[in-house]
């Protein structure tokens, strides 16, 4: 049975309760008995793996632009086609 967190109206003293997933009813506070309500809180996410950091890189051999070497932009510039030079 899942344990659930609870809230007094009255006194808003807080506390946990075992409950079915079957139970509807309302619960009463153990101190002074009056009607709680449930609380929600957010659940904590757990990242496990690579891939959610940003220190973390793809497993590939792929080259990006600018991690490109002074030696391999010069070969691209080379094989560009430059513009054929007119004689007059």
């Amino acid at each position: 049975m899942p344990t659930y967190d609870f809230e007094c109206i009255k006194c808003q003293h807080k506390f946990e309760q075992k409950l079915s997933f079957k139970d509807e009813g309302s619960v009463e506070c153990p101190r002074c008995r009056g009607e709680a309500r449930r609380l929600f809180t957010p659940v904590p996410v757990i990242f496990k793996g690579s891939g959610f950091y940003v220190t973390d890189h793809r497993q590939g051999g792929g080259v990006k632009a600018e991690a490109a070497t002074p030696a391999e932009t010069s070969k691209t510039e080379s094989s560009t086609p430059k513009p054929a030079a007119t004689t007059e």
